[in-house]
């Protein structure tokens, strides 16, 4: 729940961008930064906050990242011009990623070891029930009292989350008797993280998996807004393609759970992306919108079977238990880079071209790269 709530920070943007871009007087181009940055903190810090994490403990982590999504949303419903939005906008990213990060690590800790797979397929879950939570509320907070009710209302969610996690999750383990006074030093961590083949393999991956997801999801509204949609209609359009991905999420951590390999549920999501880009952004204006909309569903719904593939491969690729964390956040820092990356480069192509469709070229570049990945799954030492 921490994590959703944390993702509802995400969602809140894009049902928001319409009226902020006419308002702020914003190009397409604009738009696609600010709706990808949030993830920049995420992108520069990813790594350094996860050896935090393993260092400081994983629940305290956790429960600084949603005092500071309070604080930064709240701050952000006063927000009087576009440079001071930003700016609390890279703040609820560094929040968003202080509540992602040690999330896979404190799972692994507190589940029996056998159900670590199922769980994580829950924990996979977070974003696309956060966006799609963000989608249906922000519209009617902003039909209420505009765009600043919808920050004020997020704000006080995560403070009220922040005060049930701290009651709700066991605090982090003491220290057992004899044991250093202080954390293991960053240096060999980070070393032994970066100089393992795995967190760089799951990390590229995820990397190609979230970038062109935020990049389709998160400008649904937008497209929807150039068709002439209603904007709840739209946002509601867009957030059961969001809840079909935390589907696709939960059904990849069962069949995990049940002995079926990552890698082919990896593949299968990869081809099944390609294949709905393809068709959302290929198909002509004479193609029914249902038709069109199915095949955002495919994108979203069988595409959901990677993120929670690779979160399960990140907790069983780290090269050790006190690397978790830093291994969750190297594969953070580079699923953001991706994020961060790819709905501007899908607004530029959209822009260049006068129209969408080269998006479903981008997008099957890289599910290709995707199944390349898949192929050479490595093996743990």
């Amino acid at each position: 729940m921490a994590g959703v709530v944390a993702a509802m920070q995400v969602g809140k943007l894009p049902p928001a961008l319409p009226e902020l871009s006419q308002t702020l007087g914003l190009s397409l181009v604009q738009g696609g930064f600010l709706l990808s940055l949030v993830q920049a903190a995420g992108m520069l810090l990813g790594l350094a906050v996860g050896l935090m994490c393993d260092a400081l403990g994983l629940r305290r982590a956790m429960l600084a990242g949603l005092l500071l999504l309070a604080v930064a949303s709240t701050a952000g419903a006063f927000a009087s011009s576009a440079a001071v939005l930003l700016s609390l906008r890279a703040l609820e990213g560094l929040g968003l990623l202080w509540v992602a990060l040690p999330a896979p690590a404190l799972i692994r800790r507190l589940v029996a070891p056998e159900r670590v797979s199922l769980r994580l397929g829950l924990w996979g879950m977070f974003m696309p029930l956060g966006t799609a939570a963000s989608l249906l509320l922000t519209p009617a907070l902003m039909a209420l009292a505009g765009w600043r009710s919808a920050w004020w209302v997020l704000g006080l969610l995560s403070l009220g989350m922040a005060l049930w996690l701290r009651h709700a999750v066991p605090k982090d383990k003491p220290r057992a008797p004899g044991a250093p006074a202080t954390a293991a030093p960053w240096w060999p961590r980070l070393r032994l993280t970066l100089g393992s083949r795995g967190p760089w393999w799951v990390a590229l991956t995820f990397a190609l998996y979230s970038g062109q997801w935020l990049a389709v999801i998160g400008f649904l509204p937008t497209l929807y807004a150039q068709a002439g949609v209603a904007a709840f209609a739209a946002s509601a359009l867009t957030a059961l393609a969001a809840l079909v991905n935390a589907a696709g999420n939960f059904a990849s951590g069962r069949a995990m759970h049940r002995g079926v390999p990552p890698q082919r549920l990896l593949w299968l999501g990869f081809a099944a992306m390609a294949l709905g880009a393809g068709l959302v952004f290929g198909l002509g204006p004479q193609w029914p919108a249902a038709v069109r909309y199915g095949a955002v569903l495919v994108f979203s719904g069988v595409g959901g079977l990677v993120p929670a593939a690779l979160f399960a491969l990140a907790v069983r690729l780290a090269p050790d238990e006190g690397t978790v964390a830093t291994t969750v956040g190297w594969v953070q820092q580079c699923s953001a880079l991706g994020q961060f990356a790819g709905p501007p480069l899908v607004a530029a192509l959209a822009s260049q071209a006068g129209h969408w469709g080269h998006t479903g070229w981008a997008t099957g570049l890289a599910c290709v790269l995707g199944m390349a990945l898949a192929a050479s799954l490595p093996r743990r030492p």
